[in-house]
């Protein structure tokens, strides 16, 4: 499943003197291309480009090439978005032109932790108008969202039946049952968040607290977890509520892969697209971001990368409607909501978990 980008480093590690000489005139893993005429250099997670299962990178990079005449260029670094925050606090250009992947918390922290501006506001991009009601998350009209994902539960119906609400998850009866992930990669940051949505600041620590008491498996990623819940180690999963979508493809029994929205509820996490403030190709960006959003390629994203459009318009088979679920009750906390928190809330998280 190659939506998942969640084996994300911790973010926004500051980088001392000795990380900005490192940093001085390297340029980012993952680069790609021969030097064509009018080039794009584009930041995102390794996963959207060659995930084990499926991505849409290349077809991106092929369409795009066919139609533009031009040269796409990907760039994956290791630790992602923090690899060009890192450069730009140490003065060092960050020799790209756009990041896809970004999404609210991201940006709350992107925001944070720099002085000057990493992207600037997108501009007149064709499209945007077709972005589905609820899915724009920066206030300063810098990301534009390209899909969207709920975080739910996947758990193995052959084995279990899953409880519905948050508060079932305590029972004894589902002891162990459950594999989530902490809040370094996305996937666990959003599950966390959803937490703290329907607890609030003042009990979302206690309802950890009784979870892992309950002998919830907390592991480091998304695709640690994944993995070690398709090995059989536990019948329940944090994940996504297109997982039927990936299982499909691989020829999986659907009824091993069931979703469960706790409470009727899923925590959204749109993934959007920003411009770099130094772009050299910003007019070439903005076609981009424009191509990202047409009905045909937003059908082919929610597809290759398992995840939900983020368009009204977008194309897609009659297959993925039926297979990617959606909650009764999205959730999801503004850009406002989170600035000033998300920090505290992760941070107040990983001092409870690791002192239990």
């Amino acid at each position: 499943m190659s939506n998942r980008r969640l084996d994300r480093r911790n973010f926004l590690t500051a980088a001392g003197a000795t990380g900005a000489a490192a940093l001085a005139g390297c340029t980012a893993p993952g680069e790609s291309g021969d030097g064509g005429t009018d080039r794009l250099v584009v930041g995102t997670y390794s996963s959207f480009i060659d995930a084990p299962s499926t991505s849409p990178g290349a077809w991106l990079k092929e369409t795009f090439e066919e139609e533009f005449d031009a040269e796409l260029v990907w760039q994956t670094p290791d630790n992602e978005l923090n690899y060009y925050v890192e450069r730009r606090a140490a003065g060092v250009d960050i020799s790209a032109d756009l990041y896809v992947g970004l999404n609210t918390d991201d940006l709350v922290r992107v925001d944070g932790e720099l002085d000057e501006d990493l992207f600037v506001a997108a501009g007149d991009v064709a499209g945007t108008d077709d972005v589905r009601e609820g899915l724009d998350f920066d206030p300063q009209g810098r990301a534009i969202p390209y899909d969207t994902g709920y975080i739910s539960l996947v758990y193995d119906g052959t084995e279990m039946e899953a409880p519905e609400t948050f508060e079932g998850l305590l029972e004894e009866e589902y002891r162990g049952d459950l594999i989530a992930q902490d809040p370094s990669g996305a996937t666990g940051r959003a599950f966390l968040l959803h937490t703290v949505h329907r607890f609030g600041e003042d009990g979302y620590l206690d309802f950890w607290e009784d979870l892992q008491a309950n002998d919830v498996r907390v592991l480091g990623s998304w695709e640690d977890a994944y993995a070690a819940w398709s090995g059989g180690e536990a019948p329940m999963v944090v994940s996504y509520s297109t997982d039927q979508v990936f299982a499909a493809g691989e020829g999986a029994n659907l009824e091993e892969h069931q979703i469960r929205f706790l409470n009727d509820q899923a925590y959204a996490n749109p993934e959007g697209m920003a411009r770099f403030a130094d772009a050299s190709n910003p007019d070439l960006a903005r076609e981009f971001m424009s191509f990202m959003l047409r009905p045909d390629v937003q059908g082919e994203i929610a597809q290759r990368n398992v995840q939900f459009p983020a368009t009204d318009t977008a194309e897609l088979s009659e297959d993925y409607a039926e297979l990617a679920k959606e909650p009764p009750e999205p959730v999801t906390f503004t850009y406002e909501e989170l600035q000033g928190s998300v920090s505290e809330w992760v941070d107040a998280w990983e001092r409870q978990f690791a002192g239990n």
